[in-house]
């Protein structure tokens, strides 16, 4: 195994022999009227594809894991860093699927750090999480200034189209976003499988798809904010706007409504958050 730089070599478990640990750090600066990378370091089976800049300047980057899923006692480490001004979009080519541990559990940890001016778009594709799965996601997030954030995730419990429900194993979520040492957003989250909570009305109401997207800026419009309660889904969403943070939920039965619902709600927020038309990355249209 290559050695550990030894920022990620912090963030990687003492032990290596549970599974297949991997870390990612990168580091994007704003040059000559674009985002370009700056910083890039790897160890174990996280990538990033070659970098697009599209035409606003904006830095579009993919994160690739090659091995597909993830397994139990494997760690995920993200670390990204944006200095001032730079402007960063961050997908994935495909679903994360985290597989059933048979009673180890599994973890990604995310860190992302934005300093004054700099603006992230975090969205990768969704996460499945099959019966059995054991898994602690967490995402702590650190915003300088007026550094801009809008935070999308896809989540599925189990596999509903072949007969797999979350029946086993545990989700456990923790996300802590904070502006200039203040926290301005946490949220804690443990269901076990087969919880109450998935079939009750105060809980999933029986749905296997949780989505989510989240701006940390300037509040939203009340006009805007009307028109993304209006956006017509499958299942059921509703947003607020809390001090700091615009918030908006979905549930429902697929990952692809979900991901409808999402990016229509981007499509709309994005000429208040971008002061320009939304543009997807090329990946979500193969």
């Amino acid at each position: 195994m290559e050695r550990a730089p030894a920022i990620l070599s912090s963030r990687l478990p003492a032990s290596l022999s549970a599974g297949w640990h991997a870390a990612l750090e990168l580091g994007y600066a704003r040059r000559h009227g674009g985002t370009i990378p700056v910083r890039r370091r790897h160890v174990g089976p996280l990538r990033v594809q070659k970098h697009f800049i599209d035409a606003a300047g904006t830095c579009q980057h993919i994160i690739v894991h090659p091995p597909g899923g993830i397994a139990g006692g494997d760690t995920l480490c993200i670390d990204i860093t944006l200095e001032e001004g730079a402007d960063v979009l961050i997908t994935s080519p495909g679903a994360a699927k985290w597989y059933d541990g048979f009673g180890r559990s599994a973890s990604q940890s995310v860190s992302l750090v934005l300093a004054d001016g700099a603006r992230l778009e975090w969205l990768p594709l969704e996460t499945i999480l099959y019966a059995g799965a054991d898994v602690r996601l967490e995402s702590r997030i650190r915003l300088a200034g007026d550094a801009r954030l809008l935070y999308g995730d896809v989540i599925c419990l189990g596999r509903p189209a072949c007969g797999e429900r979350f029946d086993r194993g545990q989700w456990r979520q923790l996300a802590e976003i904070e502006r200039d040492g203040r926290l301005i957003w946490c949220e804690h989250a443990v269901l076990p499988g087969a919880s109450p909570l998935l079939a009750s009305p105060v809980g999933l109401a029986g749905h296997s798809v949780v989505a989510t997207l989240l701006w940390a800026g300037p509040a939203v419009p009340d006009e805007l904010h009307q028109a993304a309660l209006e956006v017509v889904t499958s299942g059921r969403a509703a947003a607020t706007q809390l001090p700091g943070v615009w918030l908006a939920r979905f549930i429902g039965d697929s990952a692809e409504d979900a991901h409808h619902w999402l990016r229509q709600l981007r499509s709309l927020l994005h000429p208040f958050t971008h002061g320009r038309p939304a543009q997807s990355p090329r990946i979500w249209a193969t």
